[in-house]
């Protein structure tokens, strides 16, 4: 696969199919992850590749507590301002986020990525797109989600087996399958509108109305 077609087209896919993930794709996405470039070189890492029903049966509940409290704290109100302005985007993010949690059990993959030593995330997020860059060059999607890391993360690391004196901490779970809907590039604000040169507020030297990869 092209790498802009693979930079411009992952985006996340939270509805997948059943189909199970196959492990040489597993591996591709792991090998590819540890790859990234790491803070001193430490590789404060860890991955744990979840296709156990029974694992993944204990986690969906924590799954959905942990999208309820998003919910109800750091997006309170934000569902409703969406369907209040017609904003469609929105509504089909938080519609997907819904299918997630709801289908947590039959995501056929979840990536469970840890870390420590690490507090920005400055090591772990390069290792997690990565991998997610490596789903997508075998037809895979994924969606990086941090809610179990960010609710239930002890209950979480207990049901996965991870030393909890060791100072790991969840920083990601990555759902991953055949999505159930079509590849094509996320709808975002121009590069030009978010962008500046040298100050904030000056004017960054480009206008850039289309996207510069676009084979959709």
């Amino acid at each position: 696969m092209d790498l802009f077609e693979a930079l411009y087209t992952t985006r996340a896919m939270r509805r997948t199919k059943p189909d199970p993930v196959p492990p040489e794709v597993v591996a591709a996405m792991i090998d590819a992850a540890v790859r990234a470039p790491s803070g001193g070189a430490a590789q404060n890492w860890r991955f744990i590749a979840v296709t156990d029903q029974e694992v993944k049966n204990q986690l969906g509940p924590l799954y959905r507590q942990s999208w309820d409290q998003l919910n109800a704290t750091l997006y309170a109100g934000k569902r409703e301002r969406a369907e209040a302005a017609g904003d469609t985007q929105a509504e089909k993010m938080f519609s997907s986020s819904d299918w997630l949690a709801d289908n947590f059990e039959q995501v056929p993959l979840w990536l469970m990525v840890l870390s420590r030593n690490d507090p920005s995330g400055a090591s772990i997020y390069p290792a997690v797109w990565s991998a997610m860059l490596a789903a997508r060059g075998h037809g895979v999607g994924t969606c990086l989600t941090t809610v179990l890391g960010l609710f239930r993360q002890d209950e979480t690391l207990e049901i996965l087996g991870v030393p909890q004196d060791k100072g790991w901490t969840l920083s990601a779970a990555v759902s991953a399958g055949y999505p159930a809907g079509r590849w094509g590039l996320a709808k975002r604000k121009p590069a030009h509108e978010v962008a500046y040169a040298d100050r904030w507020g000056q004017d960054v030297g480009f206008t850039l109305d289309e996207p510069l990869w676009n084979e959709y």
